[in-house]
């Protein structure tokens, strides 16, 4: 099963282009936040779409900040999506988890959001 999401952060922005481009992908089902901000990772539109995956399903999105604007957050949810057994495709940023070249994205992403993190512990020793 390949699950889209689309996400635009103003009444004003319109969803086609990501709707058409998920379309494309061969999404069988497209889940949508209309007004949301990327930083809110509690929004209704990706907990529906989140729920509908199961393990062997693909999440698709158009590019990686409609699933999200903060690092911490995109890695959270790639990492809960992974356990389940759910893979993640971003169209623009070529990122597939289904493959072993967008599982190393996955990780290099991950290792850059906690560098910060770990030169501040290393400091304080």
């Amino acid at each position: 099963m390949i699950i889209g999401y689309a996400r635009v952060s103003t009444e004003e922005q319109r969803l086609d282009l990501q709707i058409q481009a998920l379309r494309t992908a061969g999404c069988s089902r497209i889940f949508t936040d209309h007004g949301e901000s990327g930083g809110n990772f509690s929004r209704s539109g990706l907990e529906a779409a989140t729920q509908t995956l199961r393990e062997g399903s693909t999440l698709v999105v158009w590019r990686l900040d409609r699933l999200g604007r903060s690092l911490s957050g995109l890695v959270q949810l790639m990492e809960r999506l992974s356990k389940r057994g759910v893979h993640f495709r971003s169209l623009t940023e070529h990122i597939d988890t289904s493959s072993s070249g967008g599982r190393l994205m996955f990780h290099m992403m991950a290792a850059l959001e906690r560098f910060p993190l770990n030169l501040v512990h290393i400091r304080r020793r």
